[in-house]
């Protein structure tokens, strides 16, 4: 009898446990169709992007009559163009020089602003999570405060400094006050703090300086905050738009990022392809730095 109680007693508990799974499983299903829809709605502009980039002069003007003369309600999109061409491709790529001039200006400016903030942001950070002096909280909370400001607060401060070096309408206007952004120490500076102290204590013990403690242990063991730094830096820098507004005149040292609101409706074409290649870099860093980037974003929520 006690036997029989036993395997009923299993049976059931089988059974509700079966039940408990399949409740789950439906719910992890219902939870996957609702994410599902928010997805779509992001990568319908891509696939627009995509598509619009594909199509023939005429049938762009076609379907985006409504948007630029007023006439009509809605636009006329077909996900798939009636006869694809590279049209677009080719006169972006080899009768528009302007679109490579301000091309190799991202290159640069995104290239120098990230480098520079290797050789700056990323020592300071160090310092703040290794070593302990006066103030060292109070200037990193000064940091993280100087981190949250907008642009628009400090432009002008920035303006006066780089009109008096005599820097404004060149790309050093853009590139110096982004090398000093506070935004890559803050998230330096937490994946420094998990290297733990004794390790570095025993280090030194052992003899070695400040500068190999730095180089051989800091760097690797921090690796991900700095390259998540880099990612996020890339993705902000590559897409300037309001610093060489505020800063260049001359519109040959503009960033790639200003070159799509200047080209007409009558050339919708090249807007389209154009966005396409500029998306592509962007895409391309993060699925690289992905794995990175989720680090990083782990390191500035922790807390101390």
């Amino acid at each position: 009898m006690e036997k029989e109680k036993g395997r009923v007693t299993v049976r059931k508990g089988l059974r509700t446990l079966g039940a408990g799974h399949g409740k789950t499983l439906v719910c992890q299903s219902v939870l996957e169709m609702i994410l599902v829809l928010p997805a779509l709605l992001v990568c319908i502009p891509i696939l627009l992007l995509v598509t619009g980039g594909f199509m023939a002069r005429d049938e762009l003007r076609e379907g985006l009559a409504p948007v630029f003369t007023g006439m009509g309600d809605y636009i006329r999109w077909n996900w798939m163009p009636d006869y694809p061409t590279f049209e677009n491709y080719r006169r972006l790529m080899f009768e528009t020089p302007q679109f490579f001039v301000l091309f190799w200006n991202s290159v640069k400016m995104t290239g120098c602003i990230l480098l520079g903030q290797l050789l700056m942001g990323v020592p300071a950070a160090w310092s703040f999570a290794v070593y302990r002096f006066r103030f060292g909280k109070a200037v990193f909370t000064m940091y993280v405060a100087l981190m949250l400001l907008p642009f628009q607060v400090m432009m002008l401060s920035n303006y006066l400094v780089l009109d008096r070096f005599h820097l404004m309408n060149t790309q050093w206007a853009v590139i110096l006050p982004a090398v000093f952004s506070t935004f890559p120490v803050f998230i330096c500076y937490g994946g420094f703090r998990q290297i733990p102290a004794a390790m570095l204590e025993s280090a030194r013990i052992d003899g070695a300086g400040e500068l190999f403690i730095f180089w051989k242990i800091g760097i690797p063991l921090g690796k991900g905050g700095i390259l998540s730094a880099m990612v996020l830096g890339f993705l902000e820098y590559w897409n300037l738009m309001e610093q060489p507004l505020a800063f260049l005149e001359n519109k040959e040292l503009w960033p790639l990022s200003l070159y799509l609101p200047e080209i007409t409706w009558q050339q919708a074409g090249y807007a389209f392809a154009a966005s396409v290649i500029t998306l592509i870099p962007s895409v391309f860093v993060f699925l690289m730095g992905q794995d990175y980037l989720e680090q990083g974003i782990i390191y500035a929520g922790l807390k101390e």
